[in-house]
C-alpha cells in the first residue's frame, strides 16, 4: 500500500511539474502576443494619424 502511495506521488509531482511548465510556456506566449498586439495598435495609431494629417493637407489644397 505504501509503496503504491508513493508511486501515484511521484506520478502527481511529475505531472504538477509538467503542468507547471506548460503554464509557464502559455504565459511567455500569452506575454508576446500581448506585446505584439500592443505594437499593431502604436503601428495603427501612427498610420491613422499620418493619414489624418495628409487629409487636413488635401483639405488645404482644396480650399485654395
Amino acid at each position: 500500500k505504501v509503496e503504491k502511495i508513493v508511486d501515484d506521488f511521484k506520478s502527481h509531482e511529475a505531472t504538477k511539474l509538467e503542468l507547471t511548465k506548460k503554464i509557464k510556456s502559455l504565459e511567455e506566449e500569452l506575454q508576446g502576443r500581448s506585446e505584439a498586439e500592443k505594437k499593431i495598435a502604436r503601428q495603427k495609431a501612427l498610420i491613422r494619424s499620418k493619414i489624418d494629417n495628409l487629409l487636413v493637407r488635401l483639405d488645404e489644397f482644396s480650399e485654395m
